[in-house]
């Protein structure tokens, strides 16, 4: 089967669609909506499609220039599925040349956030969703949004997007987290690990507003903060001015080999998220089992169960983060919250078995299709 993967941009997530539906047997071209950085390489066994990408944020005034582009480009290369999200970006660009089967993939923010963000945004998304034969949903969070909106929950494909459990586990990365709490001389403390990108939908300006609180009321919580992003001054500024900016590592955006170390190194996952899906560094960290402490939205509530995986706050209520984050310290259950995280992960966000509801959903359109050619 050939498939023709279209992205916005590019990422580690679809860095891993391709790689494994490639691995999959599948013949796989891969299109960009958006330039991008270039600092992702196509995977081996992919073929990258050049084409004029746009140079900015795409904008529905450029299906105009960018339709009939993508119309020659798929006659030429006459895929047998096309595989495409965002849903107001890539996939509405897809759905516009009329092509079948479309099978459209959220990524969460695009159907639970910017559906709402006026009636353009809203008949973009219906427009997609009408004219795709399957939409891949990561969580019945996005789910039940989606059949709001009219979609039909039995053309729906579910699954979480999950993680390699091997590569995230205790396992892998017990000896860098040790080495690293030596180093930073906190052998001793308890570690609060934040990951997560420092731009309003995650919420991580929340996430450092409640540590200045929290340190107040206990002197042996440290902060690790990785990532970087828009509300960098103010997350330094909210730290620096309550006086716990040397509590906080400031690790700056890490790559994909480190995160095992970070995830083990800490005590407690925070995720102070506004918006979301599944979570994939949430599975990360489960899987690296650790206790997660999430907002209280519908999503997160899928995977931490208050006292069994971890503890919920209030979204956007940095005192209601403050005192959930002291609790998880003088928790006596953190071990069998430990063991938990890890089993939910191996229940719930085994890639490997997750990716094949993809496969199966490739499989049946393409019998489905072929049959009405016929």
């Amino acid at each position: 089967m050939r498939i023709l993967y279209f992205t916005r941009s590019d990422s580690p997530h679809d860095q891993r669609f391709l790689t494994a539906i490639s691995g999959s047997g599948y013949e796989v071209y891969a299109l960009r909506l958006e330039a991008g950085s270039q600092a992702l390489l196509t995977p081996p066994g992919v073929t990258e499609v050049e084409w004029k990408a746009c140079r900015r944020d795409f904008r529905f005034i450029d299906l105009l220039r960018l339709l009939p582009r993508l119309k020659k480009l798929i006659k030429q290369i006459q895929p047998d599925l096309i595989h495409a999200g965002p849903i107001q970006s890539a996939a509405f660009l897809a759905a516009a040349t009329g092509f079948k089967p479309l099978l459209s993939m959220s990524w969460g923010y695009d159907i639970l956030r910017d559906v709402e963000r006026g009636r353009i945004w809203r008949w973009v998304t219906n427009y997609t969703l009408k004219h795709s034969d399957r939409l891949a949903v990561d969580c019945e969070t996005v789910a039940e949004k989606a059949e709001r909106l009219g979609y039909a929950r039995d053309r729906m494909i579910l699954f979480p997007w999950g993680v390699d459990l091997e590569y995230f586990s205790v396992e892998s990365g017990t000896e860098a987290a040790e080495k690293w709490r030596r180093e930073m001389g906190w052998e001793k403390y308890f570690v609060i690990l934040g990951l997560r990108a420092w731009e309003p939908i995650y919420g991580m300006d929340v996430l450092a507003r409640a540590f200045v609180l929290a340190a107040q009321d206990e002197p042996n919580l440290r902060l690790a903060m990785l990532g970087h992003g828009s509300q960098a001054h103010e997350i330094y500024r909210v730290l620096t001015e309550g006086g716990v900016s040397d509590r906080v590592f400031f690790g700056g955006r890490v790559g994909y080999n480190d995160l095992p170390g970070y995830y083990c190194a800490a005590d407690l996952y925070v995720s102070p998220s506004h918006i979301d899906g599944s979570s994939v560094s949430l599975m990360e960290a489960l899987a690296c089992g650790r206790p997660a402490l999430v907002s209280d939205i519908p999503s997160n509530m899928e995977w931490v169960k208050p006292g069994k995986t971890g503890w919920l706050f209030k979204d956007g209520n940095a005192q209601s983060l403050a005192d959930a984050m002291v609790s998880a310290y003088h928790s006596k259950t953190l071990t069998s919250m430990q063991l938990a995280a890890r089993q939910l992960a191996i229940n719930k966000a085994d890639w490997n078995k997750n990716f094949k509801i993809l496969r199966m959903a490739y499989e049946v359109l393409e019998k489905e299709f072929k049959y009405k050619k016929v």
